[in-house]
Parts: structure tokens; sequence; C-alpha cells
């Protein structure tokens, strides 16, 4: 399970460490990739295979499964993580993410998210403020 807040730096090649108690459940390669809110989804292999999994089970007749597919397809990279336990964030997914030399990586239960450090404040102080009400709104889920 990978979870918890880490403040990192990006270098000026475009690395960033990843958690050290996290990369033996990441394995040696993670596939990056443009995610929601903003920030960018690090899933490990196999949990990247589940998500392939789903992706093509949606229907390829409607608009927003094509669309939702490209977005979190075609934009993706498998990334080595290297000695260090960096991996190089190619420049368009930096950019996507509006991640500048500060960084958070979350980490939300079966893949990281890297966020630029003041988008996430942003996004955890609102988040933080509106937690009742998201809770209440996930009673169906069973939450």
């Amino acid at each position: 399970m990978l979870i918890g807040e880490y403040h990192y730096n990006l270098d000026n090649k475009g690395r960033v460490a990843l958690p050290a108690k996290m990369r033996h459940e990441l394995g040696e390669t993670v596939v990056i990739t443009r995610g929601l809110d903003s920030c960018l989804f690090v899933y490990p292999k196999k949990e990247w295979e589940l998500l392939l999994t789903h992706l093509a089970n949606l229907p390829l007749s409607q608009a927003n499964s094509r669309a939702f597919s490209r977005f979190m397809l075609a934009g993706a990279v498998e990334a080595e993580i290297d000695q260090q336990g960096r991996v190089l964030i190619p420049d368009y997914l930096r950019k996507f993410a509006g991640l500048n030399k500060k960084v958070v990586i979350a980490g939300v239960n079966n893949r990281l998210e890297i966020w630029d450090e003041n988008l996430w404040n942003e996004y955890r102080l609102k988040t933080e403020r509106d937690a009742n009400d998201i809770a209440e709104k996930l009673i169906n889920f069973g939450i």
C-alpha cells in the first residue's frame, strides 16, 4: 500500500527521488502518466496492467471512453528507477502538471501522485475544508 505525503525537489534534469520506503513495492520500473486534478499518476507495473484491463473494457463506441483512454495512455511513459531511487519525468509531463522545483509525492493506495507543491497545498486546504461534505456524498459507496 502506497500512502503518505513526501516533499522533494526536482533536479535540473527533471528527476525526482521516490520515497525510499515505497521503492520495493514500486519495483524497478514504473509508469508515469497524466493524472486528474493537474497532477501526475505513477503506477507500479502490476497496477498499470490492471488499469489497462479496465480501460480495454470501456465501450469503444462512447466518446468519453475513447477520450479517457487517450488521456491516460497517449502520454504514458515507462520510467526506470535509478540507483539513487530517482525517476526522470519527461518535459511534457512536467509541463502538464505545472511542476516547478518543489514537488509533493502523495501515496494514494495503488499509485503515487506527483504534484507541484503550490497546487498540492491549494488542493489539500480545499479538501480539508470540504471533507465533511465530501464524506456525505460518498455514503452510497459504503464509506
